[in-house]
């Protein structure tokens, strides 16, 4: 046992000479982006010899869990994080002085990135007016769809303006047997939140009150369940991996909700279909209505435990504003970066075979700047997944029922929801700061 403990001892006394001899760390839950970052980081070295950075990769949900702990106990923090968009708002519990990532606002502002970045973007990352990441992306959404079926099928997607014309094609080339209009999950709300947000909607508002289950939460979820249940339903969801792959490739789903990022998940996922793809922007709720909403995101904030904030920031803009490599790494991951004078870069304008050719980044930049904010809270989690019980409760009536007494249900469910994300609330001491 003794020769245990000193071994350990040993071991984290190393670890630890080794975390500080980086002058900055940071943590990222993608790989991708770790990747992308180390092909970057040896310009940024050559303008610091004698600076040490360190890219970890923390998976997934460890970041939060492990970032908090870290937070809660003064140790192991790193000088920079990347944070999923869901998970942000957890970090954003509290008095403005306890959050433990640095308040990044003024810098945003005197910088110039709050023109230059998609401002809806930085709602995420928000709270109290205060900003405390900066947005590593966009993710505008179009429909992917098979270009080959559809016109064997004499859609004119032109002709899918609004969100009615396109269900009506979807109910008469939906065969349930063979073919469906569209992927659309009947148990899952990522569908349904592409189209909450297209909407204006969400869970929050910008002072961070919960409004899903105002007066445009209740009429997405009545027009989303006709949809996904009951006789003439267009769309369905076998699930991922290569029950994916294989629905695409059989064609049993002609169109799908594909953000910029989702473009490349294909691309890799399902290759046979490469050149029978093509993208469209979403139909809009209403004639001139937004046809673009957003799906997923990164922010990266630098904590309060950084020593040497000034480098730490040069670091970001040299990771997320550095024009060229971004050009480079939209060509290997189609995530469009969030500054608009980033997209006048050629790379932006290649054709892509996989898309019929299609100008995949110009198709994204277009949209990008109607991208809606979302905006988050530390409760996010909890009303995410009151959303989903919602959601599969309304599917289960209207199989079952149909239209008949179906509103008031959909109200009532929404609002027996919001109403437990609100209990919690406020059970929040700080409840008159942060809702």
């Amino acid at each position: 046992m003794a020769g245990l403990a000193v071994a350990s001892g040993a071991y984290l006394a190393m670890r630890r000479t080794q975390q500080q001899a980086a002058d900055l760390r940071l943590w990222t839950f993608a790989k991708p982006h770790a990747d992308a970052y180390l092909k970057m980081l040896p310009d940024f070295l050559r303008k610091h010899p004698n600076k040490r950075v360190d890219i970890q990769v923390v998976a997934g949900e460890a970041v939060t869990s492990r970032l908090q702990a870290a937070f809660w106990s003064n140790l192991d923090v790193p000088d920079l994080v990347e944070v999923e968009i869901s998970w942000a708002g957890s970090f954003f519990r509290g008095r403005l002085e306890s959050i433990g990532f640095r308040d990044l606002t003024e810098r945003i502002h005197q910088s110039g990135l709050w023109q230059r970045v998609v401002q809806a973007r930085f709602a995420p990352y928000s709270t109290r007016g205060r900003i405390f990441g900066i947005p590593h992306d966009v993710h505008p959404v179009m429909l992917a769809y098979r270009r080959d079926l559809v016109e064997r099928l004499r859609i004119d997607v032109d002709r899918l303006r609004t969100w009615d014309e396109f269900a009506e094609v979807g109910r008469r080339v939906t065969v349930p047997s063979k073919r469906f209009m569209m992927e659309l999950p009947p148990s899952g709300i990522s569908s349904l939140e592409v189209m909450l947000f297209q909407r204006g909607g969400g869970y929050f508002d910008a002072n961070g009150r919960c409004i899903m289950d105002n007066e445009i939460a209740v009429e997405t979820l009545k027009y989303y369940v006709p949809l996904v249940a009951g006789k003439y339903r267009i769309g369905t969801d076998l699930g991922g991996g290569q029950i994916f792959t294989r629905a695409l490739e059989d064609g049993y789903y002609l169109f799908m909700v594909a953000p910029d990022w989702r473009t490349k998940v294909i691309e890799q996922d399902v290759p046979k279909v490469g050149g029978r793809m093509a993208l469209m922007p979403l139909p809009a709720f209403y004639p001139g209505g937004r046809r673009t909403s957003t799906w997923g995101g990164t922010m990266i904030g630098i904590t309060k435990r950084c020593a040497d904030p000034d480098l730490a920031w040069e670091l970001i803009m040299h990771l997320y504003f550095n024009k060229e490599a971004l050009a480079d790494q939209f060509r290997n991951t189609n995530i469009l970066p969030p500054a608009r004078d980033m997209w006048d870069h050629p790379a932006y304008d290649e054709p892509r075979p996989f898309w019929s050719n299609q100008p995949l980044g110009r198709l994204y930049a277009r949209l990008a700047p109607d991208t809606p904010p979302q905006y988050t809270s530390p409760y996010i989690g909890l009303a995410k997944a009151k959303l989903t019980e919602a959601l599969i409760a309304c599917v289960q009536y209207y199989d079952r029922y149909g239209a008949r007494g179906f509103d008031g249900f959909v109200q009532q469910q929404l609002k027996r929801s919001a109403d437990e994300v609100r209990r919690q609330m406020r059970r929040n001491p700080y409840l008159d700061e942060t809702a």
